[in-house]
């Protein structure tokens, strides 16, 4: 982020010599590191960043911001760190008891050297081969701290300017000094053009950057701010890097900035949907003309912006879509009697015959000893049977039976054992055993604010045979109403609202889909959804 205290960063390397050195045997990288496009702890756990960036080097007094942010769900934190261009620099005292204070918390702490941002633009900016000395010079509180750190070499090193090195050379050279000095670490680099790389400079040379490391394990990071307002400039960036196969980040983002209204929306659903990591800025203390990008009021964490209530609470948020890191923490975990946080409802979609798949909102865990995973059971009356315990907010049921419905709930689970409670049940009834007949429902949420949401498209599609005609049922929270819809025909009783198909929608052939949409109101402050969504046909 361009400071106003949210600093954005530009860079460049002055050590030529160093583009000469004789390329570096491979190695087996330790800790987190790069599998493909992925980041994976040393036990060859995914690990998706979901947290946020924190101010510490000028609000070095506000150290339970760390435990502030990891109650709101993140699984990471992105600290603020400075070498001296601002006072007082961060040492390496300094930095070990913020990386104690992340493994207290159980984040991944990805440190950065503000100092670079912007590098050849921004007076009193340095260059990425200055950032290194700084990592050397703190070295000793980073060595042996692989499993939980990612040092984030220097923030948005380079501005608008051309400069000598260019990124490519700079940020190649970074890379090697910090090999050859001995880090072992999962290295994070930002791209040029103050983060934004509307140039393209990183995605178009990443593949070579990545080649300068020995270990490969290099990730490369974005900052997505106006330049990235449109929903076909963020697809077209993230397809880049996926058809590529390189690992990226979204290592900064905003709900708005002064070059432009970003589109958070689909900046954070696309992330969820592709497994990238994200780091929104910032939680608090920016300054200058973009407190908007505050999460929380004066480090009041009580106090969500709007912005914070959409990062941490909104759809494809952190809290629904943040996993703890299964290495971190060190020593013997306190005893923890804290469950996990109820699951969001399940849906189901892909029903067959035998089978179907639920996903439903993750749940976060504080107690300390980290989210394991859920188990799933069928409401039965007395004893409810146990279908599976998947690590991962989704399952995919096999072995049911033909013609039969099924109502499932969803309980999360921690390390030390503790249960949730149980989520709302989502209701479904298999089909035929020749296959056809039924349909199945899928509710997406397009936006929510304060009082209201649309919820579109809600997906209706054909099982194993053709149908002629579809109902789709549904359960508004209390409080809520149904005050547009489309594509549909609505009923309501009580909280239970019916939506049948209209002329030109019912027909659907063999595994074909329709859709239809609606608009709801709810109290100022509640923030449910409806749920519970089943599909039939006659």
């Amino acid at each position: 982020m361009r400071k106003r205290i949210a600093l954005a960063g530009a860079t460049v390397i002055t050590l030529l010599v160093s583009l000469f050195v004789t390329a570096l045997p491979a190695e087996a990288a330790v800790g987190l590191r790069v599998s493909g496009r992925n980041i994976v702890e040393a036990n060859g756990n995914n690990f998706i960043m979901r947290g946020t960036s924190h101010a510490h080097v000028w609000y070095p007094s506000q150290t339970s911001s760390i435990a502030n942010i990891k109650a709101k769900g993140a699984n990471a934190v992105r600290v603020v760190l400075s070498g001296g261009r601002w006072t007082p620099a961060n040492n390496a005292a300094d930095v070990t008891n913020i990386i104690s204070l992340c493994r207290a918390n159980r984040l991944v702490c990805i440190l950065e050297n503000h100092d670079t941002t912007g590098f050849g633009e921004q007076s009193g900016s340095i260059s990425l081969d200055a950032a290194v000395n700084y990592w050397i010079s703190i070295q000793s509180a980073l060595t042996g701290q692989e499993n939980t750190v990612i040092i984030n070499i220097g923030n948005e090193p380079f501005g608008n300017n051309a400069v000598s090195p260019n990124w490519t050379q700079a940020t190649s050279s970074a890379i090697t000094r910090m090999r050859n000095a001995g880090f072992q670490h999962l290295l994070m680099v930002d791209a040029p053009n103050w983060g934004q790389d509307w140039q393209f400079t990183m995605r178009d040379t990443a593949a070579s950057v990545k080649a300068a490391d020995p270990t490969g394990n290099t990730v490369f990071s974005i900052h997505m701010y106006g330049v990235f307002d449109t929903a076909a400039e963020i697809n077209a960036y993230l397809n880049a890097f996926q058809t590529a196969n390189l690992p990226l980040v979204i290592g900064e983002f905003g709900i708005d900035h002064s070059d432009g209204n970003p589109d958070e929306d689909t900046i954070m659903a696309q992330a969820q949907s592709r497994g990238l990591g994200y780091l929104g800025w910032s939680w608090s203390g920016n300054g200058g003309g973009v407190e908007y990008l505050d999460q929380v009021t004066n480090f009041n964490a009580n106090q969500l912006t709007p912005w914070g209530t959409r990062l941490f609470n909104g759809a494809n948020g952190i809290a629904s879509t943040s996993v703890q890191c299964s290495l971190c923490g060190g020593g013997t975990p306190p005893t923890d009697t804290t469950p996990p946080t109820t699951p969001g409802a399940p849906t189901a979609s892909g029903v067959t015959s035998t089978g179907a798949t639920l996903n439903w909102g993750a749940s976060t865990d504080s107690g300390g000893s980290g989210l394991a995973g859920y188990n799933v059971y069928r409401e039965q009356g007395a004893t409810d049977p146990q279908l599976g315990t998947p690590t991962t907010n989704s399952i995919t049921l096999t072995g049911l039976t033909p013609s039969t419905q099924y109502q499932v709930y969803v309980r999360a689970r921690d390390g030390a054992g503790n249960l949730s409670g149980n989520s709302q049940l989502v209701t479904f009834t298999t089909t035929g055993g020749g296959g056809g007949g039924a349909c199945t429902v899928a509710p997406t949420t397009q936006t929510q604010w304060g009082n209201g949401y649309v919820i579109q498209p809600v997906t209706v599609t054909a099982g194993g045979s053709a149908i002629t005609s579809w109902t789709v049922t549904f359960t508004l929270p209390a409080g809520h109403t149904v005050t547009g819809s489309w594509n549909a025909n609505f009923t309501q009783g009580g909280q239970t609202v019916t939506a049948k198909n209209v002329s030109h929608n019912g027909n659907l052939g063999a595994g074909a889909s329709t859709s239809f949409g609606f608009q709801g109101s709810r109290p100022n402050g509640n923030t449910s959804l409806p749920t519970a969504y089943t599909c039939t046909t006659p």
